[in-house]
Parts: structure tokens; C-alpha cells; sequence
């Protein structure tokens, strides 16, 4: 079931008339004018969850440690594949080799000790239920990195065409408020701007170093909700009598 809630984040009246610019359009009000901004948001169960996984590997030489976190990569990606995610779904987002040294403290100078490589994808699953399963296969499988998830909507068009609706019908309530404040008989849409929220991911960390082979029950995840919504601005003039 699908909630709303909106807030009216602020509202001015302008006791001067003036002229708004949109796209080259020019539009004359002839009364005052109102500015209201409005947020609209509304609330969902997800239905998509994103999740990283990474591999870090050591070795003493550069090629040897690219060499080795390939494999272990390779394992990794394998058995994300097996879980029944597409290609399109997996994603690398890091690959990063990096010298590390110790601090000889004795001697005050930095010890080389070799190479040290990460590589991390990122996935999106469509059966949020199995979030906590997949978290524990990729242990499992050699993930030495989880971070998520990450839930959102995939699809949030008919929300956010509610929480529009539901802004105009807010900030039409409030200008006709201000209009009759002011002994105006109604109002008249000059110009609207609109910004977009994307589906809010809530995000929490995995918080994961190793699973044992024979580890029970998956680790509890919790979808909840996520909002997405559209913020309003809406310039109108207030007529003498409604047009």
C-alpha cells in the first residue's frame, strides 16, 4: 500500500505584478503574484536492492598479486552468476593496485612488503528476500569486501505521478488560501519548475570479514520502505475572478 506525505517547504507573496520568463515565452501577470514551493513524497516497498562485493588480494610482486585477485574474482563473479544474476546486472566499479609499505620504526624509514590489489563490482538484485542469502554466498565464495545493501524502486514513475498530483493539488490549496486572504476571487498558473528525488536507497553495511562454509541461518536483512517524490515551484496570479 502506497503512502504519502507532503510538506509545503515555503511560500511568498509578491504585492507587484511581474513578468516570468520560461523557455522564451514571455507571460504578463497583471496582478500580484505567488510563489509557493511544494514537496510532495511519497512511500514504498522496494523492489530492487544494489550490493558491492570486492576481492582484495597481497603478493610480493604486482603481476603476481593482479594475478591472484583475478582468480579469486573470477570465483566470486562465477557464483553471482549462479545465483541467477544476468550480465547486465554486474558491474565493475574498482580495480586498484597499490604498493604497501611498513614503518621501520628502528631504522625510521618505510620497508616495502609487497602489492596489494582490489577489485570490486557492483549488483543489482531483483528478489530482495534473497539480499541476505547472496550476501553470504559471496563470503562463501571469497568476498573479502561487502558493502550495501542499498534499496530503492526500479521503476518509480507512477510514484512520482502521484506525489506530483498530490503537490499541485497542495499548492492550489494554499495559493486559493492566499488569494482569498487578499479578497482575489482566484488564481492563474504563470510558470511551474520541477525537481526530481530519486527513490531514496536506505543503505546499511553488510558488516561481514568471513562466513564459515557451514554458517547458519543468512544474515537478517530488512527492506523497509524507500520515498521518492518531486519538489515544486509554482509561480501563480491572483485574478479578481476565476479564469
Amino acid at each position: 500500500m502506497i503512502r504519502y506525505a507532503f510538506s509545503i517547504a515555503a511560500a511568498a507573496v509578491l504585492m507587484a505584478p511581474i513578468t516570468a520568463n520560461a523557455q522564451q515565452v514571455e507571460i504578463s501577470a497583471n496582478g500580484p503574484v505567488i510563489e509557493l514551493s511544494v514537496f510532495e513524497s511519497v512511500t514504498a516497498e522496494p523492489d530492487l536492492v544494489t550490493i558491492g562485493a570486492g576481492v582484495t588480494s597481497q603478493a610480493k610482486t604486482a603481476v603476481e598479486a593482479m594475478r591472484m585477485n583475478a582468480r579469486q574474482m573470477q570465483i566470486v563473479v562465477d557464483r553471482i552468476k549462479a545465483l541467477g544474476v544476468p550480465d547486465k546486472d554486474i558491474q565493475t566499479t574498482g580495480i586498484n593496485l597499490n604498493a604497501q609499505y611498513d614503518y621501520d620504526r628502528e631504522n625510521q624509514r618505510q620497508v616495502f612488503r609487497g602489492y596489494q590489489v582490489s577489485n570490486r563490482v557492483s549488483v543489482k538484485l531483483r528478489d530482495v528476500q534473497a539480499t541476505g542469502a547472496v550476501l553470504d554466498a559471496l563470503v562463501v565464495a571469497g568476498a573479502t569486501d561487502l558493502s550495501g545493501p542499498s534499496f530503492s524502486i526500479e521503476d518509480d514513475t507512477e510514484a512520482k505521478n502521484i506525489a506530483r498530483e498530490r503537490a499541485i493539488e497542495a499548492a492550489q490549496i494554499r495559493a486559493n488560501a492566499y488569494a482569498k486572504l487578499f479578497d482575489y476571487g482566484g488564481i492563474k498558473v504563470l510558470s511551474i519548475s520541477e525537481t526530481l528525488r530519486n527513490a531514496g536507497p536506505s543503505t546499511r553495511s553488510a558488516g561481514f570479514a568471513s562466513i564459515a562454509e557451514d554458517a547458519a541461518p543468512s544474515a537478517p536483512v530488512q527492506p523497509g520502505q524507500v520515498s521518492t517524490g518531486v519538489s515544486l515551484s509554482i509561480k501563480y496570479e491572483m485574478v479578481r475572478s476565476s479564469e
